[in-house]
């Protein structure tokens, strides 16, 4: 019996630290992470991807803004769209190579993929994603004034945009997604956690806000009902007292013990936080199993030899 898993990409598996981020860096990055996926797939694993789109979102707004003069704009789900395509392609193309020389013959398919938020949703009214470059203050005041952005000071290196980050509802897309998979098609599906879009009076319309990738991956997990959740991120496994003396690596523990060192503090929101919450949300709603590692040790944690596992 054929076994599906849906793997969450993260940034890190396109644009690595350090890097200036160039289309040939992307295209050997996803090669990387492209050769794991396809191990999983010769041993027997259909497939699901999602992924991240933080820097590549970034550019896009740069390009945008900085062309303004000359082209029409891009709204930020504009943005959301057209780097679910440009990703979708590197990943494919990633594929394709590694599918050759394993010797794999498989379809792959990329989704364009909405998904539903609520305009009552508190993120709408406090935005705290921050997003695009960074600008000096006197910048920051005038684009505030000029085109209504909430800015606030990030990280000390300048001012950035900040926008809604509201919880994902509904994948529109959710019954085309699972047609493909039980057609056998390696699905690219939910680039950069969908673009977010509003139901009003019957209509659907786009909306200046970004959804974290993981929340909204969790919830297509729960929606295909896959075997094996998979979070690829920068670290070997989740650690309690990261980078600190006594860092301690997990690697098994259920869904209340993590939903315990979560309320404890051990994952700050900015990094592991959100993973550790849509894993926890995906188990209790029905999950089966999920695994955090990267993606150098993905074939170690599915024999349970690395990575961490968690289980409902």
């Amino acid at each position: 019996m054929t076994k599906t898993a849906l793997i969450a990409i993260g940034g890190n598996s396109l644009i690595r630290a350090g890097e200036r981020g160039t289309l040939d860096e992307q295209f050997e990055n996803a090669y990387a992470t492209s050769k794991s996926i396809a191990l999983m797939i010769k041993n027997g694993w259909d497939v699901v991807i999602t992924h991240g789109n933080g820097p590549q979102v970034g550019a896009a707004l740069l390009r945008s803004e900085r062309a303004a003069t000359e082209v029409y704009t891009h709204t930020l789900d504009m943005c959301v769209a057209t780097t679910q395509s440009e990703i979708g392609y590197i990943l494919q193309t990633a594929l394709f190579r590694s599918f050759k020389e394993q010797g794999i013959i498989r379809d792959v398919m990329i989704i364009p993929t909405m998904v539903r938020v609520d305009r009552n949703d508190p993120a709408f009214s406090n935005p705290t994603k921050p997003i695009g470059p960074f600008y000096s203050q006197q910048v920051a005041e005038l684009k505030k004034k000029s085109l209504g952005w909430d800015i606030v000071e990030d990280a000390a290196r300048g001012y950035r945009r900040v926008v809604p980050s509201p919880e994902p509802v509904e994948v529109l897309e959710l019954s085309i997604i699972k047609k493909m998979v039980d057609s056998g098609i390696i699905t690219i599906a939910l680039g950069g956690g969908g673009i977010p879009i509003l139901k009003e009076n019957g209509d659907i319309h786009g909306s200046e806000a970004v959804i974290d990738k993981d929340r909204s991956s969790a919830l297509l997990a729960n929606g295909l009902d896959v075997d094996l959740f998979i979070i690829s991120t920068d670290t070997d496994k989740v650690y309690l007292n990261f980078k600190k003396n006594n860092q301690k690596g997990i690697s098994s523990a259920s869904a209340d013990e993590m939903d315990n060192y979560f309320k404890d503090g051990h994952f700050p929101p900015g990094s592991m936080g959100p993973k550790v919450e849509s894993i926890v949300k995906y188990l209790r709603n029905g999950g089966k199993k999920a695994i955090i590692t990267s993606y150098d040790y993905l074939m170690q944690a599915l024999e349970g030899k690395a990575g961490t596992t968690i289980v409902p």
